[in-house]
């Protein structure tokens, strides 16, 4: 076997190691057989919220150990494929096998850098906001092209999403957006998204075709799990309710049906404007814990302190990525250095590569000026 396919193999075995350890894979089929003992109960579904979450458990094991068999089986197919090539001297074959094994080896990585997804909420859904920044209509346009990158990444990866509340623009764009973003891994993924987010470009909205630089912020936190509590003092919080900017309906803008919430010890305001009141207050009340949850996270980990300096305000000095469209193309993560030219399929979701780095070295314990430094 030639050196650059022996190394391939090498760093598909390791990534193979590492899912097992974190697979627990000795005990992984007894895991999976109380699962399955569990969904076969008569009154399982008598608690249809704890049902839910014992059968997303469940998928998530057997998810996890097909990955491993199967990455390990195409392994050694692959090479005893090449094997044979060579003993027959089919270089057809043996180039076709070392291509499946480099691609193999990309899925091995990123199945690796899932595996490593193991934080306390990093399994759960999450809340994703925009809010535009410094730069007036220009600010606004490049939140509602934020918001479209966010949708089209969650659709891509299967995840469902709910818009959850939105401020038009006065001129054009969104002032604001936040959604629900639901499915494996949310939160895990989308957290290394929280910070400013920088554009470069020529304004469409500027009759004398100038560069301008606007900004936005984007915040991401987990959705509350079931079955942790989180008390929120009635006495802590205050209820407005306001005519909702919804489309149609014969009671459009005649009734108070939207919900905000703010949180006078955090400052926190959350809001949400579906059709029912009630239904808002339910909505804004969860993304309320949510957002005292996620500080909870923040204090115990030791890092509110990066993640103030991370989001700050949407401006100057604060952001964590430049997205410039001219006069050159080139998306650059300040965190990692992570960059790509392509900022077309950026705008159309192509976010893995940023979060995949991102996720990398906060693994690798590195700090962000460790990182820059490098």
């Amino acid at each position: 076997m030639r050196a650059e396919a022996q190394n391939t193999v090498e760093k598909i075995e390791k990534s193979l190691d590492l899912l097992r350890q974190r697979l627990d894979w000795d005990t992984a089929q007894h895991r999976l057989e109380e699962f399955n003992a569990r969904v076969e109960d008569p009154n399982l579904w008598n608690d249809p919220e704890a049902a839910q979450k014992l059968m997303r458990d469940r998928q998530l094991l057997v998810d996890a150990i097909e990955t491993y068999t199967t990455i390990k089986q195409d392994l050694s197919d692959n090479v005893e494929l090449i094997e044979l090539g060579e003993m027959e001297d089919d270089a057809e074959v043996v180039a076709e096998a070392e291509a499946t094994l480099k691609a193999l080896a990309e899925k091995a990585a990123k199945k690796e850098l899932e595996a490593l997804l193991d934080g306390e909420a990093d399994g759960n859904d999450t809340f994703l906001e925009i809010n535009a920044g410094a730069g007036g209509t220009e600010s606004c346009d490049w939140a509602n092209m934020l918001a479209r990158m966010y949708v089209r990444w969650a659709e891509q990866h299967g995840y469902d999403v709910e818009l959850q509340s939105e401020q038009p623009g006065e001129e054009a764009g969104v002032k604001s957006a936040a959604y629900k973003i639901s499915g494996p891994n949310a939160y895990g993924w989308l957290k290394s998204e929280s910070g400013v987010h920088r554009l470069v470009r020529i304004s469409p909205f500027d009759s004398a075709a100038k560069r301008h630089t606007s900004f936005c912020s984007v915040w991401v936190y987990p959705v509350v799990d079931d079955n942790i509590e989180i008390e929120v003092n009635p006495a802590d919080i205050r209820i407005d309710t306001y005519r909702s900017s919804g489309a149609g309906g014969q009671h459009v803008n005649t009734t108070d049906s939207a919900v905000r919430i703010t949180h006078h010890p955090t400052g926190i305001v959350v809001t949400s404007s579906e059709k029912s009141q009630h239904q808002n207050r339910d909505i804004a009340m969860k993304a309320l814990k949510s957002r005292l949850y996620q500080l909870e996270l923040e204090r115990r980990t030791a890092d509110i302190n990066a993640a103030h300096e991370a989001k700050g305000d949407a401006g100057w000095g604060n952001q964590i990525r430049s997205y410039v469209l001219q006069p050159y193309q080139m998306v650059k993560d300040l965190r990692t250095g992570f960059e790509t030219s392509d900022t077309k399929g950026v705008l159309d979701g192509d976010l893995d590569g940023f979060m995949a780095a991102t996720l990398a070295l906060q693994v690798s314990g590195k700090s962000r000026a460790d990182a820059q430094g490098e």
